[in-house]
């Protein structure tokens, strides 16, 4: 049997062999040891030989033995509930199911029914083991998931790296420093993990090569990060100047073929864009031609008995659509995040303290989402308490704690957008000064002093206020400072192209190379933040007017068509072939109204993801939630 630390463990996160990982996360638990007693064996399996490869690309946090094991335990699990589930409902099923399963078994022809409870066990039998193999296999796609998405991160966070690279090589920083200084900057995502693993091994070995050896080897951009850092490796046993060539060469082509990439992207989008509003029209239209079939079908109204009780055909179709239309929306939302480059994504986080988290609240909507959620939850009750549905007290109570929240991200993400359009001019106008001889403090107080920067300016005066004060060694205060700057502008622009100035400065770089590097690359980083929000409006607006028009139709439908139906099949009550009861207006009305909700909720999922991504998801559903209902009750449906 294996070791569980053995070699399939993270590059990232090496473990002894006692079941310790090193950085002190501990022991395996007590679940783990036992899962991996009963299970390891089969990650040995040629069944698993292909998970395996793909698990050291993953950089997941335990070793491939565990991984394995604690999927063959989940998939038991699944097993078990599965059986006892099916097991309770294929017995309640009428007794005509036993003769049609006895029917269908070969050779049973002309012989006795085979007794339910048989019957309900060899379908709970094999739902079961279909379950645990479904399982199973969905670990190994989830490494594969999560594989695919590690090497879409670091191809989109791979060329500012290089860029990052290419400024710290004019300074006196070795290889080993400079690769330590990218990894240590967040803003560079998986390429900074990966770069992170190659120096965890190098410590470990002894050796940078062998780190970089290996993470290339085992990293899943196998055309990107792969021969960058093997030649990079390369060119540092040359010498200096030969890595700066190199990294100035590799940093152009990276961000070429970074731009088409974020093409490839566009066009995906209109592609999901369609895709979208074809699915998302389709349940409500679907809902529609259900109630017009219903009065000439009355199998469609016909009861079916459910553990949950009894409903009918149309019902499951009814709101099995509007389920569908929410998991189709959430996660047409999660595909078009993932497509929003890393570097343009803003994140937020909640103060610790309580009252700074409270004070804080207006201007950080991860803040507000903590403070603002009693309201929701206040607001839900309220208004069942004052007689509302359940439906609508849901969903008006989420759009009191979601249009709050979004508002607030809106308000935030103008004044982010706001500061970025002043970066620019306040990095030229300090490099500006740097290039006639100046030192960075004095460039950067002229700038606070003479320059109108907007909403940057406390920040700047902020960040001239610590460059003179001194107090230390100079460069050791200029990183102090700017990491302050981009910490208190707090956009990913500043974490980019700031947090570039303070690495490179800290690291002995020439000040006038560095902000000539600056000036190119906040340029470019502006330029595709405003390249990016103009495409993605349209996709905004496609969300919306989506929302809108499945609306339109399903109030249209109820105002014109519902009663109609409804004298129509009562004709039947005389003598007719309609089914009297397939049409209830008021039955119906609720059902399109659960419907229209759904698909506006989704829509506003989607229009949120392409518009800043977010939070602000939360605003656009909130907001045609709300807008919904305000048709509904304007037309007198609710």
């Amino acid at each position: 049997m294996n070791d569980p630390t053995a070699d399939g463990a993270s590059v990232g996160a090496p473990e002894r062999s006692s079941g310790l990982r090193v950085g002190g996360e501990g022991d395996l638990s007590m679940l783990d040891r036992a899962l991996y007693t009963l299970f390891s064996r089969h990650a040995d399996a040629r069944r698993h030989a292909a998970d395996r490869k793909r698990y050291r690309g993953a950089a997941m946090s335990t070793s491939f033995d565990v991984y394995v094991a604690r999927a063959y335990g989940l998939s038991w699990v699944a097993c078990v509930l599965t059986v006892g589930w099916m097991f309770v409902i294929v017995s309640a099923a009428p007794s005509p199911f036993a003769a049609v399963v006895t029917a269908a078994i070969p050779g049973r022809i002309g012989v006795g029914a085979i007794p339910s409870p048989y019957v309900a066990a060899a379908v709970a039998g094999l739902a079961g083991a279909a379950v645990k193999h479904a399982t199973v296999k969905l670990a190994g796609a989830r490494l594969r998931w999560r594989t695919r998405a590690r090497r879409n991160g670091i191809e989109r966070t791979l060329p500012g790296a290089a860029r990052f690279l290419t400024a710290l090589s004019s300074g006196s920083d070795g290889p080993r420093a400079m690769l330590r200084r990218v990894g240590d900057n967040d803003a560079y995502g998986e390429t900074a993990v990966s770069i992170r693993a190659a120096l965890t091994t190098a410590s470990l070995t002894g050796s940078l090569n062998e780190g970089i050896g290996r993470v290339a080897r085992d990293t899943p951009s196998r055309d990107a990060l792969a021969p960058f850092l093997l030649k990079f490796r390369e060119h540092a046993a040359q010498g200096d100047d030969a890595l700066t060539g190199y990294l100035t060469l590799e940093s152009r082509m990276l961000g070429h073929r970074s731009e088409q990439t974020r093409e490839r992207n566009a066009d995906v989008m209109e592609l999901v864009a369609e895709l979208f509003v074809v699915l998302l029209v389709l349940p409500a239209l679907l809902v529609i031609v259900l109630t017009v079939m219903s009065v000439l079908t009355p199998g469609l109204s016909a009861g079916i008995a459910t553990p949950l009780g009894t409903t009918t055909a149309r019902a499951i179709a009814v709101y099995g659509a509007a389920g569908a239309v929410v998991v189709f929306g959430a996660a047409a939302a999660a595909f078009v995040s993932d497509l929003r480059p890393t570097d343009q994504r803003a994140s937020y986080a909640p103060p610790r303290d309580p009252p700074a988290l409270v004070r804080s609240v207006p201007t950080n909507p991860a803040s507000a989402a903590v403070a603002l959620a009693p309201l929701g939850v206040v607001s839900f009750g309220g208004l069942l308490a004052t007689g509302v549905d359940p439906v609508n007290a849901a969903l008006l109570g989420y759009a009191t704690y979601a249009v709050p929240v979004g508002g607030i991200a809106l308000r935030r993400g103008r004044i982010d957008d706001a500061k970025d359009r002043e970066i620019s001019d306040f990095v030229h106008a300090v490099a500006g000064r740097v290039a006639l001889g100046e030192p960075l403090a004095a460039a950067v107080d002229h700038a606070a002093r003479n320059v109108d920067l907007g909403r940057l300016n406390p920040d700047v005066s902020d960040l001239a206020f610590a460059l003179g004060i001194g107090g230390g060694r100079e460069e050791d205060v200029q990183t102090g400072a700017l990491r302050r700057f981009t910490e208190r502008v707090g956009t990913p622009l500043a974490a980019q192209t700031i947090g570039l100035v303070s690495g490179a400065l800290d690291a002995g770089s020439d000040a006038d190379a560095v902000f000539e590097t600056l000036q190119a690359e906040v340029g470019r980083l502006y330029h595709e933040k405003r390249a990016l929000r103009a495409n993605m409006f349209v996709y905004v607006a496609v969300g919306w007017t989506t929302a809108l028009l499945v609306v339109g139709i399903v109030v249209a439908v109820n105002l014109t068509v519902l009663d109609g139906f409804s004298d129509l099949a009562s004709l039947s009550a005389g003598g007719g072939a309609l089914d009297p009861t397939a049409v209830d207006p008021e039955r119906d009305r609720r059902r399109f109204y659960v419907v229209a909700q759904a698909t506006v909720f989704a829509s506003g999922l989607f229009a949120g993801a392409a518009g800043r991504g977010g939070y602000a998801m939360l605003l656009h559903s909130g907001s045609l939630v709300v807008v919904c209902y305000a048709v509904f009750a304007v037309a007198g449906l609710l």
